[in-house]
């Protein structure tokens, strides 16, 4: 019941956000592993409408937060309003306290507004005053950066980015989708009737949930996964290339990330196990912004897709 649920919001999604499966895909399984997905690529590429899309189909309120330099982390959060007419302080709740979240251009903010945004993903709390409040039980984060400009962006901290379940690079569509994009688009201008998109509630996304941690992931699995993790901190082990361009290895969030999503994937494919191609899958969003490139690497131009090709390569799943 509930896999069918999700193939129909999977296929609507797909019917709005054009060329971009593999956009709808991973943020089908963020959703699923309970974390926050962070999108990089150039403007234009229906990032922002992806997650509108999804928000139409699924019980919760939906926020878009534009990121600028002069934002303040009361901006996001709220904070504590003086009413005269009780003499007391009131807090009024900030955008972040709603369900699905899109954080534009986050790496625009100053370090103050990323670590309150951040602060709010990794605790699913803010702090106001002295009092803590709790955010939504159902909370999704899709954050952008645009990989072009540079100039007047405050680039996330490695330890901050490790608060992202996924890290997905979004590029152009090719000629046939770029034009079922304008023809989509000119329907729209004319009015013409749009599909009907699916409802979900908050409980069918929490039994989901519940599903994907009871799927079968088996002994070998998990060690597949654990020497992937381990030879990202000691690639000398394995190569000695693979050394040369890995400064510092994956934290153990990669481990328990790698292992919800590849059962997300398994369970969105269908399946009531894990088979080491989940986890391949999965490997790139999941290792990509978490290992840190030797300047070596950098140096030589190799990006962190061909570090984890190397890694996939030399660690078997046997």
């Amino acid at each position: 019941m509930t896999t069918t649920a999700f193939s129909q919001l999977q296929q609507y999604l797909e019917s709005q956000v054009i060329g971009q499966q593999e956009l709808v895909k991973q943020l089908l399984v963020a959703l699923l592993a309970d974390g926050h997905i962070l999108v990089e690529g150039p403007p234009g590429l229906a990032k922002t409408r992806a997650v509108k899309s999804l928000a139409e189909c699924i019980e919760g309120e939906f926020h878009r937060i534009q990121f600028t330099p002069d934002l303040l982390p009361a901006d996001l959060t709220g904070t504590d309003i003086f009413r005269p007419e009780t003499g007391e302080f009131q807090f009024q709740a900030g955008p972040i306290f709603n369900s699905l979240i899109l954080a534009d251009e986050i790496n625009r903010a100053p370090a103050k507004v990323q670590a309150a945004m951040l602060e709010a993903m990794a605790e699913k709390q803010i702090t106001a005053g002295r009092k803590t409040y709790p955010l939504p039980d159902l909370f999704l984060v899709m954050a952008t950066q645009n990989p072009i400009e540079q100039e007047g962006t405050y680039p996330l901290p490695e330890a901050q980015l490790d608060r992202f379940l996924l890290h997905l690079n979004v590029d152009y569509p090719d000629a046939e989708y770029e034009l079922q994009i304008l023809r989509l688009n000119r329907g729209e201008a004319r009015g013409d009737s749009a599909p009907t998109p699916p409802e979900l509630s908050q409980q069918q996304i929490f039994q989901a949930r519940q599903e994907v941690l009871n799927i079968h992931m088996a002994e070998s699995i998990e060690q597949y996964i654990i020497r992937l993790v381990m030879a990202t901190r000691q690639p000398e082990q394995y190569d000695q290339t693979l050394a040369n361009w890995v400064e510092m290895g994956v934290s153990p969030r990669a481990t328990i990330a790698l292992d919800r999503c590849a059962r997300a994937h398994a369970w969105l494919a269908g399946r009531d196990f894990v088979s080491p191609e989940d986890v391949q899958e999965m490997a790139y969003p999941v290792l990509r912004h978490r290992l840190l490139l030797s300047y070596h690497a950098q140096a030589e131009g190799i990006s962190a897709n061909q570090v984890i090709d190397k890694l996939l390569s030399l660690v078997g799943s046997a």
